[in-house]
This record gives C-alpha cells, sequence and structure tokens, in this order.
C-alpha cells in the first residue's frame, strides 16, 4: 500500500483539445490552424504519463475554446475520479454575460474549481499596471474565491506581484495558485536571484500555492533537469510543500516546441524523478505533497 501510495501523481496543468469541432466548436476567429498540434486529448498524454503510475490531471481551458468549456466539462464528467479543471472566466464583461462570480459558481459544479487570470489581459483594459486588478469584477472573483473555496489561477511574473499582494491582503482566505513558479526562468545560465526572491516573498500570504513546472522550460530545457535544483529548493524551503504542486505544462506552447527533438517517454518520467529521487533536500512527505497531496487536497478532496 505504501508502494502504491508513493506512486500516485496528479499533474497540475496540461492543455487537451480534440479534432473534433463539430463537436466541441472554436470560439469566434479561431480555426484548427491556430492549433498547435493536430490533436492532444487525454488518451495522448496518458500514452506516455501512463508509465510513471495512476494520473490525476487538472485540465487547464484552451484559448481556441473560449468561454466554452464543454470539452474539458465533459471529459471531467466521464472520469471525475482522474479529471478536474481549470476555467477562463473575464473579469471584464457587459450585458451579454453574467457576473464573473456567478460563472465561478456555476462552472464548479461540473468540476471546474479555479479560473486563470493572465495581467497582459487585464492591462489591454486598466491602463495602471500598478492596479490592474482594480476592477469590480476582480473584487467579485476574489469574493466568490472565499466563499466557495474556488482557486484564482495565476499566470503572472514578479512585477505583478505587489497588485496580487494588495489582493491577498484584501481577500486573505481566497485560494491563489501561482502557474509556472510565478514566471521565475533561468536564462542563459544566469540564476534567476531578483524574480526568485520576489517570488518568495509572496509566501508570507499564506492562501497562495505554486505550480513548480514545467521544468522543460525553466532552465536548460534537458532532462535530467538538475539546473533547476538550487531554484526548486529555495521555492519548497520558503511556500513549505504542502504549497507547491507538480506540472508539466502538457499541451502548452513550450511543450509542442521540443515536441520533434523530445521523448515524451523519458521526458516526463524524468520531471518527476527529479523530485521523487533527486532532490535530497526532500523528506518523503515533502515528495508525496509536491507529487499528489498539495494539488489532491485542493482539486480532488473536496
Amino acid at each position: 500500500m505504501s508502494s502504491l501510495l508513493h506512486n500516485r501523481i496528479v499533474d497540475a496543468h496540461i492543455h487537451v483539445w480534440t479534432p473534433d469541432t463539430k463537436k466541441y466548436p472554436l470560439a469566434p476567429g479561431f480555426t484548427k490552424d491556430d492549433f498547435w498540434l493536430p490533436t492532444f486529448t487525454p488518451k495522448e498524454h496518458f500514452e506516455f504519463s501512463n508509465s510513471v503510475g495512476p494520473v490525476r490531471i487538472n485540465l487547464v481551458q484552451m484559448t481556441w475554446y473560449g468561454l466554452d468549456h464543454s470539452y474539458i466539462l465533459d471529459l471531467i464528467k466521464s472520469d471525475p475520479d482522474t479529471f478536474v479543471g481549470t476555467g477562463i472566466v473575464p473579469a471584464f464583461s457587459d450585458v451579454s454575460l453574467p457576473s464573473p462570480d456567478k460563472t465561478m459558481i456555476e462552472l464548479s459544479k461540473g468540476g471546474i474549481y479555479a479560473f486563470r487570470v493572465r495581467a497582459k489581459t487585464a492591462r489591454m483594459e486598466i491602463p495602471s499596471e500598478q492596479q490592474w486588478l482594480n476592477y469590480e469584477g476582480y473584487d467579485k472573483m476574489f469574493a466568490a474565491a472565499s466563499e466557495h473555496n474556488l482557486a484564482l489561477s495565476f499566470m503572472i511574473s514578479h512585477p505583478e506581484f505587489p497588485e496580487l499582494s494588495r489582493m491577498c491582503n484584501k481577500f486573505p482566505n481566497a485560494p491563489i495558485i501561482l502557474d509556472h513558479v510565478g514566471g521565475v526562468r533561468i536564462r542563459d545560465g544566469v540564476f534567476p536571484e531578483m524574480a526568485l526572491n520576489k517570488l518568495c516573498e509572496m509566501a508570507k500570504h499564506k492562501n497562495i500555492m505554486v505550480k513548480l513546472g514545467p521544468f522543460n522550460a525553466l532552465g536548460n530545457k534537458k532532462a535530467p533537469y538538475f539546473d533547476l535544483l538550487p531554484v526548486i529548493k529555495r521555492i519548497i524551503e520558503a511556500f513549505g510543500p504542502e504549497r507547491c504542486m507538480w506540472e508539466s505544462d502538457c499541451g502548452g506552447p513550450i511543450f509542442v516546441q521540443l515536441l520533434p527533438s523530445s521523448n515524451m517517454k523519458q521526458d516526463y518520467p524524468a520531471a518527476i524523478d527529479l523530485i521523487r529521487y533527486h532532490s535530497d533536500f526532500l523528506s518523503q512527505s515533502d515528495i508525496d505533497y509536491i507529487l499528489f497531496k498539495t494539488a489532491e487536497n485542493f482539486f480532488f478532496e473536496r
């Protein structure tokens, strides 16, 4: 039983899509030509991910489906023990869209428990970068997150942290997830000291969780990813393993860019092995939290 426990994995961030655009139509302005690959379904993900053991997955809504979450909702309904979702709900709306908090609550009934926020999108509507969350719609989203235990999943980097920090002070019980280690990257072999410090400072907000990954995008992009260990160690020390969750970002742009030269049957297990076998600063309990317990506790044990 112990061996089975420690082989469990929750992949906290993948993207999927289907070529069946008749059943799952694309948002206006998108065509199949926008697909990064002709198809990337959970079945195709499992072809390489199942080699590491049972994998549960957080499905992140693809841009070309817009606000229509039918595809991931149907996947979740087909196997709610394996799939949960992260959706897209605009804070900015008009009379044609319901209030974002109501949409969050409605989507959560179908297993979508997190909602992406991107600073670039927000700043298109709010000129001031310093107050890019200063909008009634975001207040409603943070309030709904607090009341209903729904996460706001931020794709941002350190210049946007002060504004998120302000909102965390205002809504300390709203679950927050930072995607892709808050934008921290090792670029050209240069250690990201400033960005890493800024990220670790955000650990003071106890409602913030961090996705660790994708490892094939953070440093030299090659397995076994040992160059990332100093960064990972600092983040885990700051947030604690119970607020860290591993992600692959399979189906994301870096995954697609690297696909021609990568072997996912080797690279996917290598990313997990970096945490499971090569992070000697982690206890077995720490490893379990990062590889499945943190994500499992939030997304599945509700």
